[in-house]
């Protein structure tokens, strides 16, 4: 695969990284620019990949991804928009950061940009990734980042006005999931169990559940009324469930990520 650029060799950076090279890319094609030379310094000795000695080797990249925080992304775009080839494809995990942003922040240059919405399970390989391509994009550019963002987890195409609600149940999904687990974990030493035991039976439990839905085929509808006896245990436990307004709570939590992620594109 051709050369490949990570600006931000941070978390999900490594993530990247790590998805890539695991998937077949050769490391020697994998080149990073990361601010912190500490840092820059273990993910070369950890990884095998190389630290870009300077922008002007920009031109020489597939592809680049900008994994930088919001609030730092138009200064790494403006430090690259003079050297960087309209043949690379730049790839963008800043959240909430719109394409026509970058796109301007690039000179006129007729660069194709693909805005992405990832999240955290990306670092063991399981994430979920939305993307968004520019006015420059081309279906062989949107081809190359899904086969990138594959080697973490799983990619969809959305439109860009999309992207808030994407944030709203992939990207900020991962937190209700783990409160979920607090709040089990929780009930079970209410009702008597180590907090070990507790710990252990609702990972296991939630996985075991997330690993039926994946491989049978069958929809949550048809999985949780197949485990849902009549007058059962847990036909009682999802009443109280749902007599707390447990859908009326999710639309709203989604509802107001949503509306944040808004806010924020708008910093």
């Amino acid at each position: 695969m051709s050369q490949i650029l990570i600006i931000g060799a941070g978390a999900m950076g490594e993530a990247i990284i790590a998805g890539l090279i695991k998937s077949g890319t050769n490391p020697t094609s994998i080149s990073i620019l990361e601010k912190r030379p500490e840092r820059s310094a273990q993910i070369c000795s950890q990884y095998g990949v190389s630290e870009m000695p300077n922008l002007e080797a920009l031109s020489g990249f597939a592809a680049i991804f900008l994994i930088v925080k919001p609030q730092d992304l138009a200064t790494s775009v403006a430090e690259i928009s003079d050297h960087i080839s309209v043949e690379t494809v730049l790839i963008s995990l800043a959240a909430g950061k719109k394409i026509t942003g970058i796109e301007a922040g690039l000179k006129g240059k007729s660069v194709p940009v693909i805005r992405v919405m990832p999240n955290t399970p990306a670092l063991v390989g399981e994430g979920m990734a939305a993307i968004s391509g520019g006015s420059h994009c081309s279906e062989k550019d949107l081809a190359l980042a899904e086969k990138l963002l594959n080697a973490a987890g799983k990619v969809i195409r959305v439109e860009e006005d999309l992207q808030d609600a994407v944030t709203a149940v992939s990207g900020s999904g991962p937190a209700y999931f783990f409160l979920i687990i607090e709040a089990m974990v929780a009930a079970g030493i209410e009702l008597g169990l180590t907090p070990e035991d507790a710990h252990q039976l609702s990972i296991q439990t939630i996985y075991g559940a997330a690993t039926m839905l994946r491989d049978s085929g069958k929809t949550p509808t048809t999985l949780r009324e197949n485990v849902t006896s009549p007058n059962g245990t847990t036909a009682a436990a999802l009443k109280t469930l749902n007599e707390r307004g447990i859908h009326e709570i999710f639309s709203a939590a989604l509802l107001a990520a949503r509306d944040r992620s808004r806010e924020l594109a708008q910093g």
